[in-house]
């Protein structure tokens, strides 16, 4: 097996939504998010979105399964599964605590089983930690942790929704080693997601280092990612643009593809592109309402589905 098919996934889960607003409850830990104007059909835009992703990454060779969300309970951040599911080379699924409680109703058993019956992906255990928020402690998936599979490293910046805790019982279980760091935006919020500032490819990482105001925290962030990869310095204003939200997935054909929105793209400077292109052929897909609704990019619609 070749190291890049250990750190990208050759298939991705998505869930088409059902319903979709900007949560009230989300927004008060996600300042990426703002609301609709009054006049847009937020469902009508956010299945176009949603549809013309599916369909650009296919036409780049990603096997995708789509699952339509449900029409109850009502859940307008079904389209984002990677904060609620991991998946694993070993079998395992994980199923994490979320914060917002209008978000817990997207962890949904049948979505395993699709996988399962329909894709024939083999499931040998399904870990629950959602018992966790019982004791107010979150980890919310690939948007908390950022994972660096081939040399077993979990990214995470500290926020009201990553938890130390349950981020260490995460490595205990999986055989990871913590790298835990504070992260602010510009205004000098906690960013809520690591997914927002940091990307990890194969031989490659996107980072917003200036999010990282603790000399020494930063400088164990680039010390751990230096050993294994060249880094892709991004600024605050990228940021704002899902500059770190992107995922390295791989084709049919096991090339390599960075999968990023339009906006991040244009948001990447020339030298920037060219040292991504070195490594990953750069897919773009148009989310841009789903982005300022929701707060979360195209990174956090796909959930790696690493099932044998």
């Amino acid at each position: 097996m070749t190291s890049h098919s250990l750190q990208s996934a050759p298939c991705v889960l998505m869930v088409r939504p059902a319903c979709f607003y900007s949560n009230p409850e989300t927004a008060k830990t996600n300042e990426f998010q703002h609301a609709i104007a009054a006049d847009v059909d937020a469902l009508d835009m956010a299945q176009a979105e949603f549809d013309g992703a599916a369909a650009t990454l296919r036409e780049a060779g990603v096997q995708v399964v789509v699952v339509e969300d449900t029409e109850s309970p009502q859940t307008p951040d079904a389209l984002f599964p990677n904060n609620w599911l991991t998946t694993h080379a070993d079998g395992s699924c994980v199923l994490y605590p979320m914060q917002p409680e209008s978000r817990r109703g997207e962890r949904r058993l049948d979505v395993l089983d699709i996988l399962r019956i329909e894709h024939k992906k083999t499931i040998r255990h399904v870990l629950d930690w959602s018992d966790f928020e019982h004791t107010q402690k979150y980890l919310e998936g690939t948007g908390s942790l950022v994972l660096d599979r081939q040399h077993r490293v979990a990214y995470a910046c500290r926020s009201a929704r990553t938890d130390e805790t349950v981020l260490r019982h995460f490595c205990r279980h999986f055989d990871y080693t913590p790298v835990l760091f504070d992260a602010f935006s510009q205004s000098g919020t906690a960013i809520y997601h690591t997914n927002v500032m940091m990307c990890v490819g194969t031989g490659y990482a996107v980072v917003c280092l200036e999010s990282i105001r603790d000399e020494r925290e930063r400088a164990q962030v680039v010390d751990a990612l230096s050993q294994h990869r060249q880094i892709i310095d991004i600024s605050y204003a990228q940021v704002a643009q899902f500059a770190g939200n992107m995922l390295e997935v791989r084709a049919s054909t096991d090339a390599r593809l960075l999968v990023m929105s339009s906006r991040a793209y244009a948001s990447l400077t020339a030298s920037q592109i060219s040292a991504l292109e070195t490594h990953a052929n750069l897919v773009q897909c148009r989310v841009d309402g789903i982005e300022d609704a929701a707060g979360g990019g195209i990174r956090c619609m796909l959930a790696e589905i690493f099932l044998p």
